[in-house]
């Protein structure tokens, strides 16, 4: 692998090629960036998630939902009374997802559905909760995406959001490859909670694990 083959992501040298499908995974390449995203987000996930209580009766969305491990976390915590749901926009990710909950989808606990956060094929108010891990840096109108994921939450519902980067002032420059490549954004917290104000959502509560970078927040639809 040559230089203009690597990527440095701000964390370690990667595969250009293997990192372009964080975006949006297709193909072989595609596959083994998820199940990578599965192993190497799980620390994150589990940091993040500690935040938030999961009621068995939940209904639960998970947008972004990749290589589906966070829909196998929830499947475990809901009852037959709640509903995990995953969508996603990538060919991939579906068929990732669906390989790794076809128990939990048998079960009718889990539903896999393709298709984007601009619009998506949900009756307002249908969920308690609607996740996002590492998936907003993508989204593609950002405001305009929260006030829909705030149109299919519940009065009450909310939403949490887990991203292993936020932005810093003069702390960005090792990101730079890694955003032109992507065409990613990486957001601030206060940029974060302005945005969520925005869509209507309330209670903007963040935490930031220091050591790591990480961030996540929750916001109520009142």
């Amino acid at each position: 692998m040559t230089d203009e083959d690597k990527i440095y992501t701000g964390h370690h040298i990667e595969d250009k090629e293997l990192i372009k499908n964080a975006r949006k995974p297709e193909g072989e390449l595609g596959h083994q960036i998820l199940d990578r995203m599965n192993k190497s987000h799980e620390l994150m996930a589990r940091w993040g998630v500690s935040y938030f209580k999961v009621v068995p009766e939940n209904k639960i969305l998970d947008i972004g939902c990749g290589g589906g491990r966070n829909l196998e976390r929830f499947s475990k915590q809901i009852s037959d009374e709640g509903k995990v749901v995953g969508i996603d926009y990538s060919e991939v990710s579906i068929e990732k997802s669906i390989k790794h909950n076809q128990k939990a989808i048998d079960e009718g606990k889990v539903e896999v559905i393709q298709g984007s956060v601009s619009e998506m094929p949900f009756e307002d108010e249908s969920f308690d909760i609607a996740t996002a891990f590492e998936t907003i840096y993508f989204w593609p109108d950002f405001i305009n995406d929260l006030k829909e994921v705030y149109r299919v939450l519940k009065k009450g519902g909310f939403i949490f959001i887990c991203n292993e980067a936020i932005y810093e002032e003069g702390k960005m420059d090792k990101y730079d490859d890694l955003v032109e490549l992507l065409d990613m954004k990486i957001y601030s917290e206060d940029v974060l909670k302005a945005s969520l104000e925005n869509a209507g959502f309330v209670e903007f509560k963040a935490h930031i694990q220091k050591d790591e970078g990480w961030i996540c927040l929750t916001a109520r639809k009142d």
